[in-house]
């Protein structure tokens, strides 16, 4: 068991799509990020790319090849390997946790990670040596994920990574190739990233969780609420053990998306 200064910390951050790869400046960020972290004992990784009912975990008995959640991508990308050990204990421990808390649990053995899951660990963790299990959300309904989160708090006492991979802005019409990874903006993106920035800094779970009607821009900054919600299940995890000290970890904007990333200790 770690100690309270021993805990990993739980992150949330923004993914990027499988072109995250080619960028410096992101790729280097999420690298100098895990460069400043005690290696965790094993990863459980939340991304907004997998919703399922009732919560489901990834392959752990035999490796699964990636999921390839994209289309119309150049082939390299289709190529990407990420052969991180499995985590059979882990995947136990949060069925148990889970279960205590009224959810039933499967083990979907033909599931691989998605590219919310491997894109950003091969930056953080490129020797893939750590073990990962990856958990469905069985809803999207603020919450109840926060709920879920709660629950998993005691696995960082087992030295646990908690990882909810989303992204602060996710509106895809405002992707533009053509303008660049480093272009201004729209203003609803700013507005809505400056909004997440403070209310996380202030620890303000009810405004985060009520984030419709709370943030600027709610609607604009997600069509759809999916790339959000798994900071819920990390706000559950931090605030279950302790309580909310968000720290952002990387900022900016990536095609006009906010790439804002928290740990919370």
């Amino acid at each position: 068991m770690t100690t309270a200064a021993e805990r990993p910390p739980v992150l949330f951050l923004s993914h990027g799509a499988p072109p995250l790869a080619d960028d410096a400046t992101w790729t280097s960020q999420l690298a100098g990020w895990s460069a400043t972290m005690e290696k965790p004992k094993d990863i459980l990784m939340i991304s907004a790319h997998w919703e399922n009912a009732p919560v489901s975990l990834s392959a752990t008995h035999q490796k699964q090849e990636l999921v390839y959640d994209f289309w119309g991508f150049p082939q390299h990308y289709y190529d990407v390997r990420y052969d991180a050990p499995m985590a059979p204990e882990l995947a136990d421990e949060v069925a148990r946790l889970t279960g205590n808390h009224g959810h039933h649990v499967e083990r979907d053995e033909t599931r691989g990670l998605d590219h919310g899951a491997y894109v950003p660990l091969k930056e953080m963790f490129p020797d893939a040596d750590v073990p990962v299990v990856q958990m469905s959300m069985p809803t999207l309904d603020p919450q109840g994920l926060f709920e879920l989160g709660q629950s998993l708090a005691p696995l960082r006492d087992r030295g646990t990574m908690i990882i909810g991979s989303g992204f602060t802005t996710h509106n895809l019409r405002w992707f533009n190739p053509a303008g660049g990874p480093d272009t201004t903006p729209p203003a609803a993106s700013s507005e809505f990233d400056h909004w997440a920035e403070e209310a996380m800094a202030r620890g303000d779970v009810d405004s985060i969780l009520d984030f419709l009607h709370k943030a600027p821009a709610a609607r604009e900054a997600h069509p759809r609420s999916e790339h959000w919600a798994p900071l819920y299940v990390a706000l559950g995890a931090a605030y279950a053990s302790g309580g909310i000290e968000a720290k952002t970890a990387i900022d900016g904007f990536w095609f006009g998306l906010s790439k804002r990333s928290w740990s919370l200790t």
